[in-house]
């Protein structure tokens, strides 16, 4: 493939959103709920309630409070999924092997669809989730169906929400390839 067959590139922010959309969504979403389960709490601390509905309260704020840095830690991955995507898709054309790499939930779906879509090569990676069963409405990750004991797996810690910093190897916005790492 060469760079001057690729479509104008956008931002590498317009990017990062574009990756992690649905986790967005979901941040704004926790968010609000950290807000108003906050106050909640506040309310029943100040009203004497009883102890059993300021732990209800605590523990609906723990939950949507924690949930904001993971979302976060979630869309950072699955942004470093997507250069990494961007940059086998770049050098290798579309390949079974490197979409079947990001398969495992949505969103990294989204990241290596992305990553495609900027290359002009959604078409072909579309239908190969397509061809091998992966419906647009599935959003819980395989591996939570296959393996319960997930989350005190390493790797689903690692691959999740501790990716690490991927640097891309070309800079797909300049009219040539400036950067190439070895």
């Amino acid at each position: 493939m060469n760079l001057k067959q690729l479509p104008k590139q956008p931002s590498l922010f317009y990017s990062y959103i574009r990756v992690g959309r649905l986790l967005y969504w979901s941040l704004v979403l926790f968010i609000m709920e950290s807000i108003w389960y906050g106050i909640e709490l506040q309310d029943a601390i100040s009203n004497h309630n009883k102890i059993f509905a300021i732990i209800f309260w605590l523990w609906c704020f723990l939950f949507s409070f924690i949930h904001i840095f993971l979302v976060i830690m979630d869309g950072w991955s699955r942004f470093q999924n997507y250069k990494r995507a961007k940059d086998q898709l770049y050098l290798y054309g579309f390949q079974p092997k490197i979409a079947k790499i990001y398969m495992g939930s949505k969103c990294q779906r989204m990241a290596a669809e992305t990553a495609a879509e900027e290359l002009g090569l959604q078409a072909e990676i579309k239908d190969y989730y397509k061809k091998i069963g992966v419906k647009w409405y599935h959003y819980v990750p395989y591996f939570i169906t296959k393996d319960q004991l997930f989350l005190f797996k390493k790797h689903f810690w690692s691959r999740t929400f501790l990716e690490k910093n991927y640097i891309s190897k070309f800079n797909f916005r300049s009219s040539s390839v400036l950067q190439e790492i070895l």
